[in-house]
């Protein structure tokens, strides 16, 4: 069951980033969610780092949208750079 709601908050963490940086990322569902799986981890990094506990609810998933923002902008700025 956890894994079943790893991929939902991934999902929902993704979804929440790509919504709130401006800009078209063009990726589809399944980096999505590997997406925010993936900012969940820097988010819960950069929790951990500043002392704050963001093992999981609100305080988590808002750290799992701040890493998957982080790692939008790093995907950004890796794409940009490819296709000059």
């Amino acid at each position: 069951m956890s894994f079943i709601w790893m991929i939902i908050v991934g999902l929902v963490a993704g979804l929440l980033a790509r919504a709130i940086k401006p800009g078209s990322d063009p990726m589809g569902w399944i980096m999505t969610i590997v997406l925010g799986i993936v900012g969940a981890m820097l988010g819960g990094f950069v929790a951990g780092l500043i002392g704050i506990n963001a093992d999981g609810g609100f305080t988590g998933l808002i750290f799992s949208v701040i890493g998957a923002i982080i790692l939008l902008f790093i995907y950004e700025m890796i794409m940009s750079k490819r296709n000059v």
